[in-house]
């Protein structure tokens, strides 16, 4: 069975997508910074492991991908979910919290590809970046996340050229998905932004999950360099008198 690594795997979208890998047929290997990730894991059963890591960090990686090929064998997929973000106006954000945020979700993208990219290129597996909305529309106090996500999207399309038929390379583009991000605001907040799509809901992780799935697998063999938006129509529809 190939492996796939999840990151930011121990809730939310990463979780959703280990499971759905995982019951797909893929070893899952799940990692996160909080250590809950190796309960994740072990609720998932056999073929799945759990490691506590911070994708900002390079050693991380070399010890993650290590221990990944001793135990679940070489790396098939690579699903970089991990984020880190601060509801701050930039005027207040301070210099760490920018850095952060870069780190995590851009920075951790090159050294997790860095480190899988010899076993990918190998496999001929694939590459899948969660990005979000927030990389191609503007929105109120969250400007280190949006660079980092809009960075994302352009990191996707440079591998994708860089690398060929060697490995696949696509992004997906959440948009308003019901996960622990949006624990922060009020019932009316999440109702209004609900209205924003065209579909007049939020939506689950497991539907992020599924359009991951598709996209690492041969049913999306001719897609490489692509960005995929699963939003509920909320970036093709705007309010307006």
């Amino acid at each position: 069975m190939p492996t796939a690594v999840v990151t930011g795997a121990a809730r939310g979208i990463g979780l959703a997508t280990a499971q759905t890998l995982h019951a797909a047929g893929w070893q899952v290997a799940l990692t996160d910074v909080d250590p809950l990730v190796a309960e994740r894991a072990s609720a998932l059963g056999a073929g799945a492991r759990g490691w506590a890591a911070d994708v900002a960090s390079a050693p991380d990686w070399q010890r993650l991908v290590g221990e990944v090929r001793e135990e679940l064998g070489p790396v098939g997929a690579l699903v970089l979910n991990a984020l880190a973000t601060d509801v701050t106006p930039l005027h207040e954000m301070t210099p760490e919290s920018w850095q952060r945020q870069l780190d995590v979700n851009l920075t951790g993208a090159f050294h997790g590809v860095r480190a899988c990219l010899p076993d990918l290129r190998e496999g001929r597996g694939g590459v899948v970046i969660v990005s979000s909305v927030h990389a191609h529309f503007g929105l109120p106090d969250v400007p280190g996340y949006a660079a980092s996500k809009a960075g994302q999207t352009g990191l996707t399309r440079q591998l994708a050229a860089q690398y060929g038929s060697q490995v696949r390379v696509n992004c997906v583009t959440p948009g308003p998905i019901r996960t622990a991000q949006w624990d922060r605001v009020t019932e009316d907040q999440r109702e209004h932004s609900a209205a924003q799509t065209a579909l007049g809901r939020l939506g689950e992780p497991e539907e992020v999950a599924e359009v991951i799935a598709f996209l690492l697998s041969e049913k999306s063999s001719y897609m490489t360099g692509a960005t995929v938006a699963v939003d509920g129509g909320w970036s093709i529809t705007k309010d307006s008198a």
